[in-house]
């Protein structure tokens, strides 16, 4: 526990350093820009399919009779926007926590084991940019189709407390972890490290998530953010950028220091079996007899 909240309070006041600033800053501008003019494009026609499918479809028209049998007579406005919102909204944060995996977080772990703590901590290579990609990409398609699965539960209480962070959790986890200890831990050291901190990295990407939660909220229930979307997704965009980042120094400082300190750990037992050894020499004769 005391690992964990060092690695928490390093984090928080790594994420105010102007450099990660930076570092948060240039993801999000390219992936703005990119969804901007993908949102701008697709915005209308989108809206029409969407409009058409909801009143069509017989596993979605009752929806908008069910609002305006509540008195919402004004849902067909704007239930298909809200639908489009929710649908961009897991795509949109995907896209900008793979472009962070692979774009930022390799220099918020160089940046961090220049640290003083980390001192002596050889750089071995245990992974490769194609192996990483690949499994990024397997892990983000994993993510989004488990998101499109369990979507129409989310508003099923408890069930919108539960998933979100728990998927988010878990991706955030398998990214950050993986790309933490590319350069510096041999597969059987990650794997090791992993197996034996699985909780406690969930439990980390389940927080950072629920941080992220914040604007994710106001996005997807706001009538201002439904107006102003273009406009408010770079401002959400920017927030998400910026715990993404303090989520890779979260993860790098726990997962450094537990990598130094498992190698600490076999340099021990090493020295313990030597010196046991030349305390104890084999016996040639009981051998030979």
């Amino acid at each position: 526990m005391s690992d964990l909240i060092r690695s928490l309070g390093l984090a928080l006041v790594g994420t105010m350093h102007p450099k990660m600033l930076w570092l948060s800053f240039r993801p999000f501008l390219i992936v703005s820009i990119f969804w901007g003019v993908v949102i701008w494009l697709i915005w209308s026609p989108a809206l029409e399919m969407l409009r058409t499918f909801l009143t069509a479809s017989i596993f979605t028209s009752w929806i908008q009779s069910g609002l305006e049998y509540v008195g919402f007579d004004e849902a067909r406005a704007w239930i298909a926007p809200l639908f489009l919102v929710i649908l961009l909204i897991p795509i949109i944060a995907i896209s900008l926590l793979v472009f962070i995996a692979f774009s930022t977080v390799p220099a918020v772990v160089d940046s961090v084991v220049k640290q003083k703590a980390y001192e002596g901590l050889d750089r071995i290579k245990g992974g490769s940019f194609i192996g990483s990609f690949f499994y990024t990409l397997w892990s983000a398609l994993i993510c989004l189709a488990l998101v499109m699965l369990t979507l129409p539960v989310w508003w099923i209480p408890p069930l919108f407390a539960i998933l979100p962070p728990l998927l988010w959790g878990w991706l955030t986890m398998r990214l950050m972890a993986y790309d933490v200890l590319l350069d510096h831990a041999t597969p059987e050291e990650r794997n090791q490290l992993l197996e034996e901190h699985r909780w406690t990295l969930l439990g980390m990407g389940v927080v950072a998530d629920m941080i992220g939660a914040v604007p994710t909220f106001f996005w997807a229930t706001s009538v201002l953010a439904l107006v102003l979307f273009p406009f408010v997704s770079f401002v959400a965009l920017w927030i998400y950028s910026l715990i993404f980042i303090f989520s890779a120094l979260w993860f790098s400082h726990f997962l450094l220091h537990a990598l130094k300190q498992l190698r600490q750990k076999e340099h021990m037992n090493t020295i313990d079996t030597s010196a046991t050894l030349i305390a104890n020499p084999s016996n040639p004769g009981a051998i030979d007899g």
